[in-house]
């Protein structure tokens, strides 16, 4: 399981970390607006994995900001977590704060949310808000693939194929990403490439078990 960063505590232990302040949503356009009803969680989770829940927000025009913030701090729910810790750190409908963002995606990923553990994997990889760590993104995006996140496991090859992790995480890898279910023709045929220079890696002997694994 997903632990935070090495230069903080755990979440849990931080008693003197920066709290999230009551925020006052971003100002609406006059005119007529219909009220927006709180997402359920099963879409939020759709819009997550697409990677549209910031723009959703954005759509309804921040009318469930307190809201979320409430289902996030009070409520940890992952889900929502994740959505405020990303409205944060890149501001949208509230003032940006990328430190008190990452925790509260730290917080999601630590209750096991695949695009928790697989959003701070790429941003340790690619130093995104926080510094370049190989060893923490490895781990982080292994699990997110294990949970069975195709972005994570298209992700998870590619670092592979990168030469981070082990030539032992091969088979692992190629199982999850050959017995993924992709529907976009684009990805499948991308995911089709990575396999293919994966392949290329292994023996034939593994290969076979990778493809065999239930």
């Amino acid at each position: 399981m997903a632990v935070p960063p090495a230069q903080a505590a755990p979440i849990s232990a931080q008693a003197s970390a920066p709290q999230p302040k009551p925020v006052v949503p971003a100002p609406i356009a006059t005119g007529e607006l219909k009220a927006v009803p709180l997402y359920r969680q099963d879409e939020l989770l759709n819009w997550i994995e697409q990677g549209r829940h910031l723009t959703q927000v954005k759509q309804d025009r921040c009318q469930l900001t307190q809201d979320i913030e409430a289902r996030a701090s009070v409520m940890k729910i992952p889900a929502y977590q994740f959505l405020w810790g990303d409205m944060l750190a890149w501001g949208v409908c509230i003032k940006p704060d990328a430190e008190i963002g990452v925790q509260y995606m730290w917080e999601a990923a630590n209750q096991g949310l695949a695009p928790a553990l697989e959003q701070l994997g790429r941003y340790y990889w690619k130093g995104i808000l926080v510094q370049k760590d190989l060893v923490r993104a490895e781990t982080l995006m292994r699990e997110a693939a294990s949970l069975g996140f195709l972005r994570a496991q298209i992700e998870w090859v590619e670092m592979l194929l990168q030469g981070m992790g082990s030539p032992l995480d091969y088979e692992e890898a190629y199982h999850w990403l050959h017995g993924a279910v992709i529907g976009d023709k684009a990805t499948h045929q991308k995911a089709a490439s990575l396999l293919s220079r994966l392949g290329n890696r292994m023996p034939a002997n593994a290969i076979a078990r990778a493809k065999a694994m239930r």
